[in-house]
C-alpha cells in the first residue's frame, strides 16, 4: 500500500472526523449520523494501515483519532470526580447515619466499660499487683506510654498507626458476618486495653498525662473504630433477625453499606492517623492537642449528621444506583 497516496485520499475525513469529536457537545442529527459514519470509516482505514505495517507513526495517529471518536460515538461512564462527590456528600455518611444507633450503643458500652475497667485498677492494688510487677507498672507509667508516641520518625509513626488502626476497624466491621461475635470481642479488647493503660495512670496520680495523650486521636481514632462495628453488628443482624427481606437479600445490602463504610474510614483513620503522629507527641500545650483532635471529631460528626441526614431524608442510600430486582415477601 502506498502511505503517502492512502494519507491523502483520507486526510479530509479524518480533519472532518476530529472536527465532529470536538464539537460533539453542539452537534446536530445529521452531524451526529456523519459522525458515527466517519468513526466506522477511519476504524476500517486503521485497520488498513495497521495491516501494511509501513508507518508506524500513522497507526498511531489513527489509533489515536479512533479511541476519540469511539468516546464521542458510544458515550463514556459517569466522570469519576461526580462519583467522588457521590460517594462523600451521599454514599458514605448515608451508610454512617443508617447505622447511628449501632454506633451510639457501641460507643456507649466501650466506653461505660473502659470507665469500669479503669477505675478497678486504679482503685485496687492488689489487681495492679497482679497485672503487673511494680516496676514494670512503673516503666509503663513512666516511660513506656508517653515514650510510644514518639519512638519512631512521624511519618513512619502515621503510617504504622494508619495501617493498625485500619486492620482493627476492618476485624470489627468484616466479622461481623459470624453474627458480630468476634466484632463484640474486638470492642471488648479494645475497652479492657484503654480501661488497663487509664488505670495505672491514674493510680500513679498521672491521669492527666493519660488525657492529653489520648483525647487528641482517640476521640477521632474510636469514633471510626465504633463505626466499624456498628457496621458489623448491623451486618451479623441482618442474618438473625433479616425483617421483611429475604436473608440473602438483607446479607447483599447491608454487606454493600459495610463496605461503604470501610472505604469511608480509610480516610477518616487517616486523618486520626496524623494527628497520632504530628500532634499527640508535639510540644504544643495540651489544650491546643486537645482543641485540635475536639475539632476534628466535630468536623467528623457534623458532616455525618449533615449530609447523612439529608441522604436518608431525600431517600438516598449508600447502595448501587439500580439493584437486583428482588420479589415482594411477607412482612
Amino acid at each position: 500500500m502506498d502511505i503517502d497516496a492512502f494519507e491523502a485520499a483520507h486526510r479530509a475525513q479524518w480533519r472532518r472526523l476530529d472536527d465532529l469529536v470536538r464539537r460533539r457537545r453542539r452537534l446536530s442529527g445529521a452531524e451526529v449520523d456523519e459522525l458515527v459514519q466517519l468513526y466506522q470509516q477511519v476504524t476500517t482505514h486503521l485497520s488498513a494501515a495497521r495491516s501494511a505495517g509501513h508507518d508506524p507513526a500513522l497507526t498511531a495517529q489513527l489509533s489515536t483519532r479512533v479511541a476519540r471518536a469511539r468516546s464521542a460515538v458510544t458515550g463514556s461512564h459517569a466522570a469519576s470526580w461526580g462519583l467522588v462527590a457521590r460517594f462523600v456528600t451521599v454514599g458514605f455518611p448515608a451508610a454512617a447515619y443508617r447505622a447511628r444507633w449501632w454506633w451510639l450503643a457501641s460507643a456507649a458500652g466501650s466506653l461505660i466499660l473502659a470507665v469500669i475497667v479503669g477505675w478497678w485498677v486504679a482503685r485496687s492494688p492488689g489487681v495492679q499487683a497482679r497485672l503487673l510487677p511494680s516496676d514494670q507498672a512503673r516503666q509503663l507509667v513512666n516511660q513506656e506510654f508517653r515514650g510510644y508516641y514518639s519512638q519512631y520518625a512521624a511519618s513512619s509513626f502515621a503510617a504504622k498507626v494508619w495501617t493498625n488502626n485500619a486492620w482493627v476497624a476492618a476485624e470489627a466491621l468484616i466479622s461481623g458476618i459470624l453474627l458480630g461475635i468476634p466484632t463484640v470481642l474486638v470492642l471488648l479488647t479494645n475497652a479492657v486495653n484503654v480501661g488497663l493503660d487509664g488505670g495505672f495512670l491514674f493510680a500513679y496520680g498521672k491521669g492527666g498525662l493519660f488525657f492529653t495523650l489520648i483525647l487528641p486521636h482517640g476521640m477521632l481514632e474510636l469514633s471510626a473504630v465504633f463505626l466499624a462495628a456498628a457496621a458489623g453488628l448491623r451486618l451479623g443482624w441482618c442474618i438473625i433477625d433479616p425483617g421483611p427481606r429475604t436473608r440473602a437479600t438483607a446479607l447483599a445490602e447491608e454487606g454493600r453499606a459495610a463496605m461503604t463504610i470501610a472505604l469511608g474510614l480509610i480516610e477518616v483513620l487517616l486523618v486520626s492517623g496524623l494527628i497520632e503522629a504530628f500532634v499527640t507527641p508535639s510540644p504544643l500545650p495540651a489544650w491546643a492537642r486537645i482543641l485540635i483532635g475536639a475539632v476534628a471529631e466535630t468536623a467528623f460528626l457534623g458532616y455525618v449528621l449533615f449530609f447523612g441526614r439529608r441522604a436518608v431524608a431525600a431517600g438516598l442510600t449508600a447502595d448501587i444506583e439500580r439493584p437486583p430486582d428482588t420479589l415482594p415477601v411477607a412482612a
